[in-house]
């Protein structure tokens, strides 16, 4: 699944350096709530990273289920890759205009789908600004390609796949939402979702490891750390969970930084369990 040739993450000195290598493709994952009252394609549309081409997360998904941005099949997935002029043998470049807080479900994604040859530039947007280097507002002109998927379904986990745990528990769940919507102490963003957590799931909320001066990930020093605060035994099966499935992403990266690949998505997150009225929530 993962090219070792491959990092997981680059430096902005790195993909400056590289914009007119046709071999890499700069993708733009920038994904905003539903009530922020703008869309990713709009901040796209008023400046990306010269080249890149902007990944709709909301777009690449299931056109057959309720839930947010649900994984597709291999089928629909190729075609959107085709669309967005990414073949097998492009080096993939994600990056956000959020501080990280959504490319890497970009990242997950393409390695779900057995495209190993994917990194995320460390800092996204924000620090390639930070730094003076060029935006673009130009369409990218979109090759030809031929991409073919090759789904993992070890990576991901359904609503039943978390429910039977709930008996078993051999799988630790760790949520990536703030410590308020864990705890019930704040209301949830989807006003359907009821408020509480999976009952026995961790906490540790994705932008605490995020660096907020420089929008990069913390040292892998500082995530191993993070994640023991957090109680779970990174020795042992995680899968990690959020909101709709993206930031829950982020948990993933950093364990995937400190050694540990082998981490599941559960993709429906809270907006499934909040949002049904059979499942049980601890408060």
């Amino acid at each position: 699944m993962t090219d070792t040739s491959v990092p997981a993450l680059v430096e902005t000195e790195w993909l400056a350096s590289r914009l007119d290598n046709p071999t890499v493709r700069i993708v733009d994952a920038t994904w905003l709530m539903p009530n922020a009252g703008r869309t990713g394609i709009d901040d796209f549309n008023e400046g990306h990273i010269p080249g890149a081409v902007f990944w709709d997360i909301d777009a690449i998904a299931d056109p057959s289920s309720s839930l947010p941005h649900m994984m597709p099949d291999e089928a629909t997935f190729e075609r959107h890759m085709n669309a967005l002029g990414i073949s097998n043998d492009h080096h993939v470049v994600v990056y956000d205009n959020v501080a990280m807080m959504t490319s890497p479900r970009v990242w997950w994604s393409l390695r779900a789908f057995g495209h190993g040859k994917v990194s995320l530039l460390n800092g996204g947007l924000v620090k390639w600004r930070a730094e003076g280097r060029p935006t673009s507002t130009e369409a990218p002109e979109i090759p030809q390609t031929s991409f073919k998927a090759a789904f993992n379904p070890a990576m991901i986990r359904s609503l039943d796949d978390v429910r039977a745990n709930l008996d078993t528990a051999a799988e630790q769940v760790l949520d990536a939402r703030s410590a308020g919507r864990f705890t019930a102490a704040e209301p949830e963003p989807r006003s359907e979702c009821r408020s509480g957590r999976i009952p026995g799931s961790f906490n540790l909320p994705f932008n605490t490891l995020i660096d907020p001066e420089t929008a990069t990930i913390r040292p892998a020093a500082e995530l191993s750390a993070r994640l023991a605060e957090s109680g779970i035994d990174t020795g042992k099966p995680v899968v990690t969970t959020c909101g709709s499935g993206v930031t829950a992403c982020v948990l993933a990266l950093a364990m995937h930084l400190t050694g540990k690949d082998d981490v599941a998505i559960y993709d429906g997150s809270w907006t499934e369990w909040g949002g049904r009225s059979d499942t049980p929530v601890e408060t």
